[in-house]
């Protein structure tokens, strides 16, 4: 039975794998042997790992689940050319039914069904021969043992012509299935275990506010704005020729063009962006640390993540006051602005006052920082992303299978997300104009990594880092200051403006906004502050 289930998986769910050694392409001799030598180490490979589940009938569930898996697997591998390795799992995994909506529809259960029904229908039907354990297990071990001996034949004898192959295209690996999915599955859950102490590591113990904050006339309150799934190259600001950020361009913003992400997707990005670690360091970590929140809590200031993404802030703001962004919303309001559990991003400058009333008054009369993460341009539903009057870019892609649109229609899509994005930026930056008589403000938006949008025939996001494209890592980074906030840091905007070609990161931002708040800490860096250069000598 696991025989010919791993012939039949090898035939009709390895698509992707094969799609892509078409695409590679070489001599016709060339072509039929990376195939071959693909075929045999997937084939054997499956065979080896189906041979641990070769035990008795009530086996027919588990090898239907391995189906399913294949199923699925391969429906987003040809569908957006995903890569399923630890990272796009590990990010998987902290997604929820409402944010993973968009990625289900009619499409993907026909495709899963046309690979799932007729193994169901043999699973059903196949009688087993009952056989005693020390056979089973003798039968087992020898097929284990030949399939594994297969493997390692053929690497080695092809390993001249397949290796260079391998290490010029990383993503072949990921395309096996449904190894790559199992083994990423598996990876992803049982990595964090296997290597990471439970204990958190603290870092915020000589936290303190700098001498700005003696006698101050008025306290800082700061916004930082984690975007999601933005290009810098679709901003206005940076170059683009259409005119997607009328609304940031109008309000005289600082707009850094050379930002790169920490990782292709929220989980990795979002974690190592507001780490102290930078990104070696992070994804090499064997332990978890506080983080930016963490510290500016532990300096004594008001605190406060508002959250308008169902994924969550991914543990980032698990130690501070958080809240739902669509939390105590009127209902008028939520007809509005939300389709069922999803809400436009509007709704995160809704009961603003309220909300910033309820934080303690002790810590509110030091400074506040408030973090709000966006829905932004997630996609594969980008026409989601933005209200009617934002539309500007007509016509639009409006289903959730981006290669059945023209590309033209779905950057449309896209560039009308981005300029949502703007104006809500904008209604961000009037609302802390608003009250720059009582706090010197500010505000900081930071893209969490980019977007394919059919380039290379990739879609969304996601790809390990070495080989993701620049679309996916090139994230914009936009800046707005009172004078307030500027006179108190000393910084001299003609130095910043100046500045907006620097090569950033995301290991840059932990140390600006230590940098920007004034709070002292053996963890900052001022090298790895991005306006460190333009502060003047106190006077």
């Amino acid at each position: 039975m696991v025989a010919w289930l791993t012939v039949y998986l090898l035939l009709v769910a390895n698509w992707a794998l094969w799609r892509d050694l078409a695409r590679i392409g070489g001599t016709p001799g060339a072509l039929l042997g990376s195939i071959a030598t693909m075929a045999v180490l997937t084939g054997f490979g499956t065979l080896a790992l189906l041979t641990l589940t070769a035990w008795t009938r009530g086996m027919k569930p588990l090898w239907f689940a391995v189906v399913l898996v294949a199923a699925v697997a391969q429906h987003y591998m040809l569908t957006y050319r995903a890569v399923l390795d630890p990272t796009m799992l590990a990010n998987a995994m902290h997604t929820d039914l409402h944010e993973a909506r968009d990625l289900l529809g009619w499409r993907m259960a026909l495709n899963v069904l046309l690979v799932v029904l007729l193994p169901a229908w043999w699973l059903v039907r196949v009688r087993l021969a009952p056989m005693s354990l020390w056979r089973q297990l003798w039968r087992n071990v020898v097929l284990c043992v030949a399939a594994l001996a297969m493997v390692a034949g053929t690497a080695v004898a092809t390993s001249r012509a397949f290796a260079p192959l391998m290490r010029n295209n990383t993503q072949l690996r990921y395309l096996t299935n449904p190894l790559a999915p199992l083994y990423s599955a598996a990876f992803a859950k049982l990595e964090p275990l296997l290597q990471r102490s439970l204990q958190l590591v603290a870092i915020s113990g000589d936290a303190a506010l700098g001498a700005s904050y003696a006698g101050q006339g008025k306290p800082p309150l700061f916004v930082l704005v984690v975007g999601e799934t933005a290009r810098a190259d679709h901003f206005a600001l940076n170059g683009y020729p259409r005119d997607t950020t009328p609304a940031l361009a109008a309000r005289d913003v600082l707009s850094w063009r050379n930002v790169h992400s920490c990782g292709t997707n929220t989980l990795a990005s979002v974690q190592c962006m507001f780490s102290p670690l930078g990104k070696e360091d992070f994804e090499g970590r064997k332990e978890d640390t506080e983080n930016l929140l963490d510290v500016l809590h532990a300096a004594g200031l008001a605190v406060l993540w508002i959250d308008n993404q169902p994924g969550g802030c991914k543990g980032v703001c698990d130690r501070v006051p958080n809240a739902v962004a669509s939390d105590g919303l009127r209902p008028e309001l939520k007809k509005t602005l939300c389709e069922g559990q999803e809400c436009l991003d509007d709704t995160l400058l809704q009961n603003l006052d309220q909300r910033l009333a309820a934080l303690p008054a002790e810590r509110r009369s030091r400074g506040v920082v408030l973090v709000m993460h966006q829905m932004g341009s997630h996609g594969p539903a980008y026409y989601k992303r933005s209200s009617t009057a934002f539309k500007r870019f007509l016509p639009e892609c409006r289903t959730k299978v981006l290669a059945e649109c023209s590309q033209g229609d779905l950057v449309n899509a896209y560039d009308n997300s981005i300029a949502y994005t703007d104006q809500f930026l904008g209604g961000t930056i009037d609302w802390l104009k608003a009250r720059s008589a009582r706090f010197d403000t500010g505000l900081l938006y930071l893209g969490d990594h980019g977007e394919s949008l059919g380039e290379y025939g990739l879609f969304l996001h996601g790809l390990p880092y070495k080989m993701a494209p620049e679309v996916q890592k090139h994230v914009p980074m936009v800046v707005w200051l009172d004078g307030g906030l500027a006179r108190r840091r000393q910084l001299v905007l003609a130095c910043l403006r100046s500045e907006r070609d620097a090569a950033l990161t995301h290991d840059n931002l932990y140390h600006t906004v230590l940098g920007l708040m004034d709070v002292r800490s053996s963890t900052y860096k001022p090298a790895l502050d991005a306006f460190s250069n333009c502060r003047a000598p106190a006077s």
